[in-house]
């Protein structure tokens, strides 16, 4: 008992030893300039009344006393898109703000934005009121009219009869959009679709998805976080998913940042100067599938840029396919891999014969010691045809077939660096150096088949391997 009254003394007297310093304080007029942890926050890209995340300012009190700063405010007031929160207390105006000596206060900054057209740029400050001047922080944000797809347990969020996704509003997946059977999506010339966190979407038995970007006007299906943080990782969304007898034509797009990108189930896909690039596991994972691909660049897959099972049918012509990755060290990182083999969803085996995989006027390269892995079944069809293109090779055992000597492999080069402008994500660009062996070293007659490059540039003459002249 004697115990408990002491301990209740000893905290009594703590409170009144804090209540007395904290009266204690003076707070005197700022001297000098405040200092910011930065000058202006760009906040992710948002849409119609949605909110953003939250954004941090850290305001330093440099001098060696405890300050109050008269006025901390948005220049916009009330009628601001943003709204802050000093010190923990939200508004828009606050007046006598105490800051202590050598110390700092947190500004929270988020913005929830009505939108009045298809983008357009939301800019205000946090102003700073003192006897030294006004100082200020700018705010800016893209702000994006959308229209939403959401699952939830009453909505399917199924598009049930043919229709047109136009670019005048950002299309917000949540959860799983489903084309359904024999309906075509088609999608306009740049047009840009958001996949919330665990999203995606599938396309039904009959279906047809049609991305119709142009060189000027990509169509971008990516994650819905548009922080430039968030466009070098992986897993913000799931995949598009081509159920069997589905069709995929894609024209100038660019598909980022998920677990696998295009899932093509016993599928067709038709894909031209498009970019697909950053996913967990895969960027093209085709089961029993028929794809056929022009001026494709590719990037950053954690176990393989295109993954093709139980065989298929597939081409591609005139592909960059790199795989780099800093923040997937750990990954097998193939640029192709192909098996007669494949584990359906219940865990049994099945097999199916790789009709065709013909890889012509390519680039297949990697940071890592063979670029392609082929994992032919005995006595299942296995038929490919890599033909002026350049790899990383590391032997027959780990890329599963010959190099030299093998009349399924012609005119290709093994081992030679691409030399890519900048393979990084931050800054991708896989054309490569005039210095590079890859110029001039493509098939004329196969350059022909596709003789415009990805940015519709001629390669009718003295064409270079990959997807840029």
């Amino acid at each position: 008992m004697k115990f408990k009254l002491l301990l209740a003394f000893s905290f009594w007297m703590l409170l009144v030893a804090v209540s007395c310093n904290k009266d204690d304080i003076t707070f005197d007029t700022p001297s000098q300039q405040l200092s910011f942890s930065k000058d202006t926050v760009f906040c992710d890209t948002v849409y119609h009344q949605v909110r953003s995340e939250t954004y941090v300012v850290k305001v330093y009190n440099n001098e060696d006393k405890d300050i109050l700063i008269p006025r901390v405010n948005l220049e916009k007031g009330a009628t601001s898109l943003y709204r802050i929160n000093v010190d923990g207390k939200p508004g828009y105006d606050f007046k006598d703000v105490p800051l202590r000596k050598k110390d700092s206060l947190y500004i929270f900054v988020e913005i929830a934005p009505q939108a009045t057209g298809p983008e357009a740029i939301a800019e205000d400050k946090v102003v700073f009121t003192g006897p030294a001047g006004q100082q200020h922080v700018t705010l800016f944000s893209v702000v994006q009219d959308a229209e939403f797809f959401i699952q939830t347990p009453t909505n399917p969020n199924v598009i049930s009869s043919s229709t047109t996704w136009h670019n005048n509003k950002a299309k917000i997946i949540y959860g799983n959009l489903t084309i359904d059977e024999n309906v075509t999506l088609d999608i306009d010339p740049g047009t840009k679709v958001y996949f919330h966190k665990n999203s995606g979407m599938k396309v039904a038995k009959g279906g047809v998805l049609n991305i119709n970007g142009t060189k000027d006007d990509q169509v971008i299906l990516r994650g819905d976080r548009n922080d430039p943080y968030y466009d070098t990782i992986s897993k913000n969304w799931n995949s598009i998913r081509m159920e069997a007898n589905s069709i995929l034509n894609m024209n100038h797009a660019r598909l980022f940042g998920g677990t696998k990108g295009l899932e093509l189930r016993q599928s067709k896909a038709n894909i031209t100067n498009s970019f697909i690039h950053t996913f967990f596991e895969y960027g093209i994972y085709a089961v029993g599938a028929t794809i056929d691909a022009n001026n494709l660049v590719m990037n950053n897959c954690g176990l393989s840029c295109i993954g093709i099972f139980r065989g298929g049918k597939h081409n591609y012509t005139h592909a960059t396919i790199a795989n780099y990755s800093k923040s997937m060290g750990t990954f097998d990182r193939n640029g192709i891999f192909a098996t007669n083999e494949w584990k359906n969803d219940a865990g049994q085996t099945e097999q199916g014969a790789l009709q065709e995989l013909n890889i012509r006027n390519s680039i297949v390269y990697s940071d890592r010691d063979n670029s392609v892995q082929f994992e032919q079944t005995p006595g299942q069809q296995f038929e490919f045809l890599i033909q002026n293109c350049l790899l990383k090779y590391s032997g027959t055992s780990e890329a599963g077939f010959p190099f030299d000597n093998n009349t399924k492999v012609i005119q290709s080069i093994k081992n030679e660096e691409p030399q890519f402008m900048n393979y990084f994500m931050a800054k991708m660009n896989l054309r490569v150096k005039p210095t590079s062996p890859a110029i001039n070293k493509g098939n004329v007659s196969v350059a022909g088949t596709v003789p415009l490059d990805i940015v519709n540039v001629s390669r009718t003459t003295n064409p270079t391997l990959g997807a840029y002249q």
